[in-house]
Order: C-alpha cells, then structure tokens, then sequence
C-alpha cells in the first residue's frame, strides 16, 4: 500500500496543554504537515465522552479506551470490569484499542497490586472484544512479560502494541515474539538514547510504528517544547536513517501497520 501521510498512532488532544490553542489548530498543523491520522488515546474511562466528541469533531481522529496506570487507584478506575470496558469500546465506532494501560514502575502512583489488577482487566477485555491493546511499560519489563504470558495463554488471540518504547530489548523482543508491535516517540531522536536505537534497528519495520505521545516527548529539534502530532514526522525520518531506508518507505510502511493494527479504522478513506 502506497501512502502519502504519516500516522501518529499516540497522542492526548485532550489534554489541557492544547485548550488554549485549540485542537483545530493542532489538527490544521498535522494536515500540513502530511500526518494524515491521529489516535487520541484514553487515560481515564470517565473522560469516555471527551474522547469520542474529539474523534466525531475530525474525521482522521479516532480514539481509544481504557485506564492509564497513574490511574489505575482512583475512583470509578480501580474497579472497572471487563464488560464495562467491553461496552465502552463497542459504544461508538470510532473507538479502535483498549487503553492505554500497563505498569509504571518509575512513579508508582498507584500500588502495584492494583496496576496489575487493571492491566489483567484490559488485557481481558482486548481479547474479548478483538480489539489491540495499546500498553504503557515503564520499569517493568519482567511483570509486563509474565502478566502477558499468564492472561494471553488462553485459545483468543491478543493482538497490541508497546506504545512509547523505552525499556530493554527483552521486552521487546517478546512483544515481537507475539506478534505485538512497538512504537517509538520523539526519544528515539535523542542524541543519548544509544541502546534504543539499536534495539529499533533489531525490529522488523513490519513491526514498528511511530508516535509523539503529545503533549509529551517532543523530538529534536523540538526537544523541551510541547510536543503535537505533526512533529511525528521528524520521529519517521529518524527512524528511517536508523534502519537505511528512504523516508517514502518507512512512511508506507509504518502508516500500513497503524492500519493493520487498528483495524477497525476503514484505511486510506479516512485518512486523506
């Protein structure tokens, strides 16, 4: 499949760094600078309606649902079901992944025994519903794999993704090894950020997608800005150098597997 867009498969138009500017400018700047989809993702299941009016406001907007580990003690989040998240994702059609979820281990704002109760709930509820899960891993790499390989053993397929990859290269290669794919934000751009960028080039590029997290992450040459989805584009090019590719390349490929992925999203007719 030929493209002529990149797909920024993580980022939070909800977020309060981009009210007083507005989405539409945000949105406007991405179509100009050939980022042709967006998925605006979920932290909190009771900011359900927020997500979807975002998505329903722009038709290369679509969005997700599900509990962000900092998330995962408060109220209304700590509890929720697998049939909740199930009905949620199948309330409106724009809703394409389960989370984000997973662990933080760096912040630990929530116990840890509460993260891996929700995270088994998403995982649950992916699999139930058919749709990818989108995971959140930070400083812990060894509990993602064993609560992946305990709640994924069953006979329906998991399919995801590990969004904003920062962790070792054993993570990511069993996420390979089970068919996940893993995504890189503006850090893949860091100077420093040396054991990343080998274990980017050790992915398959059928197997990578790229994302800004915005407002977070913003890659260089935007470093310590807020970051916004059409700074995507600079993660993809860097990405491409990596792995001695042309730009046109790694954009078909990469905006192929967004698709491939979330593949509730009907392709290129929403997109251009």
């Amino acid at each position: 499949m030929t493209y002529t867009y990149w797909a920024d498969s993580h980022c939070h138009l909800d977020f309060p760094d981009f009210a007083e500017e507005g989405v539409e400018a945000l949105v406007e700047r991405a179509r100009l600078n050939r980022i042709g989809v967006m998925l605006t993702i979920s932290t909190h299941t009771q900011r359900l309606e927020r997500y979807t009016a975002l998505a329903e406001q722009f038709p290369n907007v679509w969005s997700t649902i599900g509990v962000h580990p900092h998330q995962a003690n408060e109220d209304g989040e700590r509890d929720i079901t697998v049939d909740q998240l199930c009905a949620m994702a199948a309330s409106h059609p724009k809703i394409v992944a389960i989370g984000e979820c997973g662990l933080d281990y760096h912040y630990d704002y929530a116990p840890r025994e509460v993260q891996h109760q929700v995270f088994r709930t998403h995982i649950r509820a992916a699999i139930d519903s058919g749709l990818p899960i989108i995971i959140h891993a930070r400083q812990a790499d060894d509990d993602i794999i064993g609560i992946l390989k305990e709640e994924g053993a069953g006979t329906k397929p998991l399919r995801g993704v590990l969004h904003c990859f920062s962790s070792t290269k054993a993570l990511a290669d069993y996420a390979l090894e089970i068919g996940f794919y893993v995504s890189f934000s503006g850090i893949l751009t860091f100077p420093k950020a040396v054991e990343l960028h080998e274990i980017c080039k050790s992915i398959p590029l059928e197997k990578l997608l790229i994302e800004t997290d915005a407002p977070f992450l913003a890659p260089i040459p935007y470093r310590g800005r807020r970051n916004e989805p059409a700074f995507v584009s600079h993660t993809g090019r860097f990405l491409a150098g990596l792995h001695g590719l042309d730009e046109a390349k790694v954009m078909d490929q990469t905006t192929d597997n967004f698709f491939n992925l979330f593949n509730k999203i009907e392709g290129k007719l929403h997109a251009e």
